[in-house]
């Protein structure tokens, strides 16, 4: 019963964390998807935004199967630890519309819906690279974090930025959940076991610490800023 009740807490973890990711990184696709499609016609649009998000998670499905291979490579999961830490930074020190300056909108649904594919996956790495440390490299897992972003996607996140801009609180849960996720896939790294099997407590000190560490630089830049 212990070993049940403790195989179902990790999957219940993963999953309110895969939910999590989901919310906070999904919120800048959506922007991605009306930019890309804002010069449609009115009938067009929503043809051009499920064409795009169907095909975007298609994408981001087999770079999910990838990312499980890659996980299995000695220091990968050190290395995409660090990189995640390094995503949960940028999530609190980069500008709203800074990363979308880029995101040109076309006039065909053809060009559309190109455009939402290329700028998804490239803007998703960091969401598929999370979910799929977040699911402990399960396919069941990431399967049900790519069903789940859709409709976040699609619906829910011109609500979820709404509410980031309004309550910044939630920007930092969001880096806090990645530098969470990102300590935990580098205590997962195979190569660095036999020094963390010597550190008491690593388990739960290393990932306070990164969150501690992001928050502050998160609070610190955005201080500078408001000066």
């Amino acid at each position: 019963m212990e070993i049940l009740f403790e195989i179902n807490w990790d999957i219940l973890k993963a999953v309110l964390i895969i939910i999590g990711i989901d919310l906070i990184l999904g919120g800048d696709n959506a922007v991605v998807i009306a930019m890309a499609s804002r010069n449609l016609p009115k009938s067009l649009q929503n043809k051009a935004i499920i064409l795009g998000t169907t095909f975007a998670i298609l994408f981001r499905f087999m770079l999910a199967t990838i990312a499980i291979y890659l996980l299995t490579i000695p220091y990968v999961q050190l290395i995409g630890g660090v990189f995640l830490f390094f995503i949960a930074i940028q999530l609190l020190l980069q500008k709203s519309d800074e990363s979308h300056k880029n995101i040109s909108a076309s006039a065909t649904m053809f060009g559309a819906v190109k455009t939402i594919i290329i700028a998804d996956v490239v803007m998703g790495f960091d969401n598929v690279l999370a979910i799929s440390a977040a699911s402990n490299q399960n396919i069941y897992l990431i399967m049900f974090g790519l069903i789940v972003s859709v409709p976040i996607i699609i619906f829910g996140s011109k609500l979820i930025l709404h509410f980031m801009n309004k309550y910044p609180v939630i920007i930092y849960f969001g880096a806090s959940l990645l530098a969470y996720t990102s300590a935990e896939l580098i205590l997962k790294e195979v190569k660095l076991q036999p020094f963390i099997l010597h550190l008491p407590l690593v388990h739960l000190i290393f990932p306070l610490v990164a969150i501690i560490f992001v928050v502050l630089i998160g609070y610190t830049s955005r201080k500078k800023e408001a000066y």
